[in-house]
């Protein structure tokens, strides 16, 4: 391939809807298909931008931010001379280094936690098993203060019940994802909170199973062992195909994504599993229906 011929594939829907974590993605896997299509190796890349392999790799998996001129410098050596799809791409650059809605809770937020936030903002479905809470974005502000308050005390709890708030706002919106959870029947029983706050929160996920966009299925004791003995996790999916689904597993002081095919072959099995043995969406209704009924 000669320099003139390289060229960006770039994406043709509306850049506007899509967050700046997804558009890190973007830029990142643009950028390792044209240093592969050179069959330039990460290492020389990194030397040619003053940096390493190790950053180059950053830079791909859209870890990171973007700077112009490394960008610049890797479109040079990558033999993109075209200057509309140089532009083009810089200005994709400029709007994945624009800083996300949660940046203003930053203070309160590990590194690893901000990423899922923009990932979760930019999927078009979330599949999660829960085994021991309500997931967050089906989480009642009381309950949600009596988890906050769990993991931090009385640290910056009415913040920390904003940011949750403004999490479950992707669940209004037209073209947000959409929403489905399996939780263990335990979930249901356990009383963060107190028997009050329990039960309002089961009435408003008997509520929130109703919408179009939201399915929530119960794991009942009676189904026995089950697939997901190690924990909790979540499943993002996403509409651009640049973008790989991805787990997410959350740790007591960090978190694990994982991307690899193998991994996502084998969490999708489990949670089609966990679906499979929970109850439908009618039955698991009337068992939180039920499960309220017994708190009041």
């Amino acid at each position: 391939m000669t320099a003139e011929q390289a060229r960006i594939d770039l994406v043709t829907t509306p850049l506007e809807q899509r967050g700046p974590t997804a558009l890190r993605i973007m830029v990142g896997g643009q950028l390792r298909k044209l240093r592969e299509a050179r069959k330039i190796t990460p290492q020389a890349a990194g030397e040619h931008i003053r940096g390493s392999h190790a950053k180059i790799s950053r830079l791909e998996l859209g870890r990171t931010g973007y700077k112009i001129r490394d960008v610049n410098d890797l479109l040079s050596l990558y033999g993109v001379t075209d200057p509309t799809q140089r532009e083009s791409f810089l200005r994709l650059v400029a709007m994945a280094n624009e800083q996300g809605w949660w940046h203003g809770y930053s203070d309160l937020l590990p590194s690893w936690f901000e990423n899922y936030l923009g990932l979760e903002g930019d999927a078009k479905s979330i599949r999660t098993y829960e085994g021991q809470l309500v997931p967050g974005l089906l989480q009642t502000d009381a309950y949600a203060r009596a988890v906050v308050s769990l993991a931090h005390g009385e640290r910056e709890v009415d913040r920390r019940v904003e940011l949750r708030r403004r999490r479950q706002q992707i669940l209004d919106l037209h073209d947000g994802p959409t929403l489905w959870a399996v939780l263990d029947e335990s979930v249901l029983h356990r009383p963060v909170g107190g028997r009050e706050v329990l039960r309002e929160q089961l009435i408003y996920l008997e509520q929130m199973s109703h919408r179009t966009n939201v399915t929530i299925q119960v794991l009942p004791y009676r189904a026995g062992g089950h697939a997901a003995v190690g924990g909790s996790f979540t499943i993002l999916r996403f509409n651009e195909q640049e973008i790989p689904d991805v787990v997410y597993l959350e740790q007591m002081a960090s978190a694990l994504y994982l991307d690899r095919p193998d991994d996502l072959e084998l969490y999708r099995e489990v949670m089609d599993r966990l679906s499979i043995q929970a109850d439908p969406p009618g039955q698991s209704q009337e068992l939180l229906r039920a499960a309220a009924a017994d708190l009041a």
